[in-house]
């Protein structure tokens, strides 16, 4: 990040604040309608990014790039008592948010080449669209990854055979530490496992989306 011009931070910091903040509003309004008013009752049923974001999640958004938010607090028991699949769909609704931004930003940027306004459209905003799909794209497959705290690691817990679920439930403690690890795998081999993960899904998304290759 600190190789890239200031004008790109910019577009990043602010991509990043819109879509933290729509995807931890929609963990918290999911589970509101699976009656659990835990989010609610904490202030986080908001689309404020003030109420979302972390603290040291900010300072690094402001001076890396790239940061996190809080996580929306919920009360399981509660959602499951509504419907044994509510705490997967809350964990997923975020997730899906990012990448319904996406689409949106996908969207806009067909019209912009299909009316031919491309050519008169500054620089800036096509740099910022095209940021924006592929920041949410990554955002959508990086949280569907199965490993705790992750959102998708909810997703797999719901959809995998009961008899991973006490081995699952072992490896959840770990998520963090997994995580962490792929991070250092990444930064000191030159290696990185996300992006061998994710980037032809992203590329393969971003062309459905947008008409264009990267």
């Amino acid at each position: 990040m600190f190789g890239l011009d200031l004008q790109t931070i910019l577009y990043r910091v602010i991509i990043l604040v819109i879509a933290f903040t729509v995807h931890e509003f929609m963990h918290a309004f999911v589970a509101y309608k699976f009656g659990d008013w835990t989010a609610k009752n904490a202030g986080r049923l908001t689309l404020n990014p003030l109420v979302h974001l972390d603290p040291l999640g900010s300072i690094m958004l402001l001076v890396a790039g790239f940061g996190w938010a809080k996580p929306v607090p919920v009360n399981p028991y509660v959602i499951k008592q509504k419907s044994p699949a509510g705490l997967m769909l809350v964990a997923l609704a975020g997730p899906l948010s990012n990448l319904a931004m996406a689409a949106l930003g996908g969207g806009f940027f067909r019209l912009l080449f299909a009316l031919r306004t491309h050519w008169m459209a500054p620089e800036w905003l096509v740099s910022f669209l095209s940021q924006f799909i592929i920041i949410n794209i990554m955002l959508f497959l990086f949280n569907m990854l199965p490993i705790a705290p992750l959102d998708g690691e909810k997703v797999m817990e719901y959809t995998m055979p009961t008899r991973w679920a006490t081995a699952f439930e072992t490896l959840r403690s770990f998520g963090p530490y997994i995580l962490f690890a792929l991070v250092l795998v990444g930064r000191f081999t030159n290696v990185s496992v996300f992006s061998y993960l994710l980037d032809k899904p992203m590329s393969t998304i971003f062309t459905l989306l947008t008409g264009w290759k990267l």
